[in-house]
């Protein structure tokens, strides 16, 4: 079986994105599933590689469809010149960075549109770097899906470490405003999107999904909105035929059993969790998009950068479960 290509974004090139990068890039488990090609400035690549001791012999391409296959210390780098009127300055906060980051993910999912990579794995951003940039990012489903003209309301986050699958109604808003965007439609869309994605060859998916309040309201003694909103979007998803269940609270639903994945309804319903069980090894997929596509669960850790003290592991388990939902005819 052929290995499918797999573009790796640097992400911050402030923090450890390119550390964990080029660390997943040599890693043996990589290697055997797929041809991994980073995506980013080489100056900056080239920076962490020194400063981390990294032994790897760094090939630029203009086109990710022409990895170099040499030996295991040979990387491909899909070269991105993001610093032509800035410089590099790991660990510090600045638009210079911000915009590398997003321009370095932007190449990853052009490629993965024009066919030349089966699907792209982000490393970490900083936010505020992006923001300092004065680009629209409230996370990356919903870049993805501006990047692939997707409607913004149709992706959505994805956590996975282990077993567990934890999907994301609502992401990177504040908390009043996401009771705003929790509606029985978008409800919905979650639940039909994450069935979708699970689906194949015969699987039909068990779903369980969060209530948004205390216990799930308790009957409607702490808020009517899981009536209100949340059951009659499950109710439309089994007329659908969906096996969706709950709602349940939030604080318990995580240890039920023999469900394939769970829908919270803010973010740290869903991140607490997450990060709690499986520290800097969590993968984040975006689904509804038209490309595959996943990223990192950890920040950017601007205070380590180019002290060779990042784990690859989340990157690693990101390209690996990635590799896994490509069809076969798309390797």
């Amino acid at each position: 079986m052929s290995r499918p290509r797999i573009a790796i974004a640097l992400g911050d090139p402030a923090g450890i994105g390119p550390e964990i990068a080029l660390k997943a890039a040599l890693d043996p488990r990589v290697l055997a599933v797929c041809h991994p090609i980073l995506v980013g400035d080489p100056g900056a690549l080239a920076w962490h590689a020194q400063a981390c001791g990294i032994n790897a012999r760094i090939h630029t391409t203009r086109r990710a469809e022409n990895p170099v296959m040499m030996g295991t210390q040979d990387v491909t780098l899909l070269e991105v010149n993001a610093f032509e009127n800035a410089t590099l300055e790991p660990g510090k906060i600045s638009a210079a960075h911000g915009m590398a980051a997003i321009v370095a993910a932007r190449t990853a999912i052009a490629a993965a549109q024009a066919g030349e990579v089966s699907g792209v794995v982000a490393c970490p951003q900083t936010e505020y770097a992006i923001k300092e940039a004065g680009i629209e990012f409230d996370g990356y489903p919903s870049f993805v899906a501006r990047c692939t003209d997707t409607p913004v309301d149709d992706a959505f986050l994805m956590l996975c470490y282990d077993k567990s699958r934890i999907v994301h109604t609502t992401l990177h808003v504040g908390l009043r405003r996401a009771l705003e965007l929790i509606t029985e439609e978008r409800v919905l869309k979650v639940i039909e999107a994450t069935h979708k994605v699970l689906s194949g060859n015969g699987v039909k998916p068990r779903i369980a999904v969060a209530g948004l309040n205390p216990h799930a309201s308790e009957n409607g003694m702490f808020g009517d909105d899981e009536a209100k909103i949340i059951e009659p979007a499950m109710k439309t998803a089994r007329e659908k035929g969906i096996d969706v269940e709950g709602p349940f609270g939030s604080d318990t639903m995580f240890r039920k059993e023999g469900y394939d994945a769970f829908i919270v309804m803010y973010h740290d319903q869903g991140h607490i969790a997450a990060k709690l069980l499986a520290t800097n090894r969590t993968a984040g997929m975006t689904i509804g998009t038209p490309i595959l596509f996943s990223s990192v669960a950890h920040g950017s850790a601007l205070d380590i950068a180019g002290q060779n003290k990042a784990s690859p592991e989340a990157v690693v388990e990101a390209v690996q479960r990635l590799v896994r939902a490509i069809p076969e005819a798309g390797r």
